[in-house]
């Protein structure tokens, strides 16, 4: 008897917390945020999260959407400085989405690409820093769900670019700056097909994966990757510019 006043009571507190969080208009504010998000209306959903954050703050669903869409912004905007600052403001939302929900997978490689957004400025040892850092945390993500098709892709990116750095880079940063942790093309490779056979209709899965080909010197291997994924539909914010930059390479062949 007890424990069926004690669910009883349990179920009633559940339904007066849905109840009011549907009574503050988060759930359509998210709605509208999410078809903005589809349409690549990047600064609307921005606008629309933002929203959202200030009828429902730390929601960290909403938080690392809200990082997403700043990392997003930062391509277009006009200056390095702006765009500087609105890299940090996502790696901000994205650290308190992690402290939140840690063991979010999304919220964790969310955190993992704003240190590599973070990486393109600052000087060279904060470079190396926030490489590091990209590593570590998409790694985690793949701890946290071993099928997340992106953890994988951002992993095997990091593996190639630092891999590509050449032993004369690679000598001066561990002498100056204690080095980056082991990359290789062989894991960059591994990890990009991984993410090809998890999500195989993704446009960068395969274009990433010729760019892992190439560096590795498997110019065959890399034509054929680049041809599968310029082959697929455009269905992401990213496609064409990743099939622009496949395009230049094959051009370069």
């Amino acid at each position: 008897m007890r424990a069926t006043r004690l669910l009883a009571v349990v179920l009633l507190l559940l339904v007066s917390a849905w109840a009011g969080w549907a009574a503050d208009g988060a759930p359509e504010v998210l709605e509208r945020a999410r078809a903005a998000e589809a349409r690549f209306a990047v600064a609307e959903a921005l606008e629309l999260y933002r929203e959202a954050d200030r009828l429902q703050p730390d929601n960290p669903v909403i938080l690392q959407k809200i990082a997403q869409q700043l990392s997003d912004l930062s391509l277009d905007a006009a200056s390095d400085a702006e765009r500087k600052v609105q890299a940090e403001q996502a790696l901000a939302y994205a650290r308190r989405a992690v402290e939140l929900a840690p063991d979010n997978a999304v919220n964790v490689l969310s955190l993992a690409i704003c240190y590599g957004k973070m990486g393109v400025y600052g000087d060279t040892r904060a470079k190396i820093d926030y490489s590091r850092q990209v590593k570590i945390e998409a790694e985690r993500a793949l701890v946290l769900d071993p099928n997340y098709d992106w953890a994988h892709h951002v992993l095997g990116r990091w593996h190639y670019e630092v891999a590509d750095l050449g032993a004369t880079k690679r000598f001066f940063v561990r002498l100056i700056y204690g080095g980056l942790p082991a990359a290789s093309f062989a894991e960059a490779i591994r990890r990009l097909e991984c993410a090809v056979e998890l999500a195989p209709k993704r446009v960068p899965h395969h274009l990433e994966l010729g760019f892992a080909y190439l560096a590795a010197g498997r110019e065959a291997d890399a034509r054929a990757s680049f041809a599968r994924g310029l082959a697929l539909p455009s269905t992401e914010l990213y496609d064409d510019s990743s099939k622009e930059r496949a395009r230049e390479a094959l051009a370069r062949l």
